[in-house]
Order: structure tokens, then sequence, then C-alpha cells
């Protein structure tokens, strides 16, 4: 999966984990796309991995809204994903 993106899997885990002991009912999670071929069909890198990594902790994904924008290295795509615990 990649240095980055096992870290990224790694921080979702710990949020989701620390939010669902917490007993919190719903958490609000940004991922932020590794790839920069945003204009691309195809693969989003790391994202799959850091919602299993929240489903994983008891969460579910219940919705789930895209937006477009620079980051500091180029376009990026930013995931804002809601999810209620199971």
């Amino acid at each position: 999966m990649g240095f980055i993106n096992n870290a990224k899997a790694n921080e979702a885990t710990r949020v989701a984990t620390e939010a669902y002991s917490a007993g919190r009912q719903i958490l609000v999670f940004k991922i932020i796309e590794a790839s920069s071929s945003h204009r691309h069909t195809g693969l989003m890198a790391g994202v799959g991995e850091q919602i299993e990594a929240i489903e994983a902790q008891g969460w579910i994904l219940d919705r789930m809204a895209g937006v477009e924008g620079k980051a500091l290295t180029g376009e990026r795509t930013a995931l804002i994903c809601l999810f209620r615990r199971r």
C-alpha cells in the first residue's frame, strides 16, 4: 500500500477507535486522495484503505461528498465521509 497510505490508514484507525470508545454516534472524516492524476478515471490511492480502516472499528459509511482543489503539491480530491456506528 505504501508508507504514506499506511500512515493515513493508521491515523483513520486511531481516530475511529477513539470516537467509538468515547460513545460517539457520528464520525466525520476528511480523506485526501494521494494520487495527483485527478483528471483520470481510476483508483483513488489510499481512499479505500482509509474507509476500510474506519469501518473495521465499528463504523459504516453513510454519506460522502467530494471536492477538488489545490493542495501544496497540486490538484487533489478531498472526500468528506460521514460514518455512523453499527
